[in-house]
């Protein structure tokens, strides 16, 4: 394991409110020019190449990088107030959000100088663009049933397996591969795994789109056959693989995104009651407490892993209480506005078909809510 130059590991309140404040104006700089419509689910559903340069060029991607490797040195919590507010608006973020939310901190933790010094100034410069390559199509969360495989050649490896829902892939630059590189054991199927950065350019790699049901393409099936990977691309430790990604799943589960998807929805909702098109339900305030509680909650884990604290647990318990909130809300929402378009309320009933459309996969991606109870269960202690 490498180690890195930390960033600084405290902020002020009278700063955390300038940087939100200057991210506002900037949204609303954006809105009024016409580049930036509000959506649903947009840190998967848009992916912007232009308006993700924008934000790096306000300091705003590879927030958490040390600056020795191009980034700017802040803290998580940082991180945090401008991935909040680009998605409470439903900004067109999808090109840089995996390389930003867990491929630089993975790459930070265990990757080798050559490994960081090639793609880290170029995630926060807005340049590098990168997707995920864990499920497959018979293995779904179960990540220890993976059978994509590494076999040992001479300066490298090939990689030979199937990948399936990675977000981006068609337009990124490389992913990250879980892949077994032991045999099985059974008693220990967490054993013999290891990771390694696919360019996915190579020879041998065939991207395939997943259409979704709104008939839009963010997801893919990646199909690698005997793609040559040298030993330079083997990422952190041959055998080390499951910790890595349990690492890199504490990013992924516990971020902002699981419960702010689907915020434009729940802003249009209040402000419908506001202007009495909408009556108002018994239990909205039930929605927003939620929401408080699970921000409160992701904040808090922001600010352990800024200490270098493990957030597994915490991590999984705001995925899964996050998502399940989400596409409640979408199912309140979408009852109460029936087949029936309002009047003066065309917003509310767009995000609404785009909340249904993206619903099906707010508890699947991340890991689904039966691997998410278990991890929960494990890091409580429970049997």
């Amino acid at each position: 394991m490498n180690s890195s130059v930390a960033p600084p590991t405290t902020v002020t309140t009278d700063e955390m409110d300038a940087l939100r404040a200057e991210v506002r104006t900037f949204i609303d700089n954006e809105t009024a020019a016409g580049t930036l419509t509000p959506g649903i689910d947009t840190w998967l559903t848009r992916w912007d190449e232009d308006f993700t340069r924008r934000l790096a060029e306000h300091g705003w991607v590879g927030m958490t990088i040390p600056t020795e490797y191009g980034g700017h040195g802040r803290t998580h919590l940082e991180r945090f107030v401008v991935t909040e507010e680009l998605l409470a608006v439903g900004a067109p973020v999808a090109a840089q959000w995996v390389a930003d939310r867990q491929i630089a901190p993975s790459l930070l933790k265990y990757g080798t100088e050559e490994q960081k010094h090639k793609y880290l100034p170029r995630i926060a410069a807005g340049e590098c663009f990168f997707g995920i390559g864990m499920s497959e199509p018979d293995s779904g969360s179960d990540l220890a049933s993976v059978r994509t495989r590494g076999t040992r050649v001479d300066g490298g490896w090939t990689v030979t397996g199937t990948k399936v829902w990675t977000s981006g892939a068609h337009h990124a630059e490389a992913f990250i591969v879980l892949a077994r590189t032991e045999p099985l054991d059974t008693a220990h199927r967490h054993a013999g795994l290891s990771q390694f950065i696919v360019d996915l350019r190579s020879r041998g790699v065939t991207i395939r789109p997943i259409i979704s049901l709104s008939g839009d393409h963010h997801f893919n099936e990646v199909v690698l056959d005997e793609v040559f990977v040298p030993d330079a691309m083997v990422f952190g430790t041959l055998g080390n693989g499951w910790e890595q990604v349990n690492s890199e799943l504490s990013f992924e589960r516990s971020g902002p995104e699981r419960f702010l998807s689907t915020f434009r929805l729940l802003a249009a909702e209040i402000g419908a009651v506001r202007k009495g098109l909408l009556p108002e339900r018994t239990d909205l305030g039930r929605s927003v407490a939620r929401m408080v509680g699970l921000h409160a909650l992701s904040q808090n884990i922001a600010g352990a892993l800024q200490r270098g604290e493990k957030a597994d647990t915490a991590a999984a318990l705001v995925k899964l209480l996050g998502t399940s909130m989400e596409g409640d809300l979408v199912e309140y929402v979408s009852d109460r506005l029936g087949d029936e378009s309002m009047d003066g309320q065309a917003e509310i009933g767009a995000l609404c078909r785009a909340g249904l459309h993206q619903r099906p996969g707010f508890t699947l991606r991340g890991g689904t809510n039966e691997i998410l109870r278990g991890v929960i269960a494990r890091g409580l202690g429970m049997r």
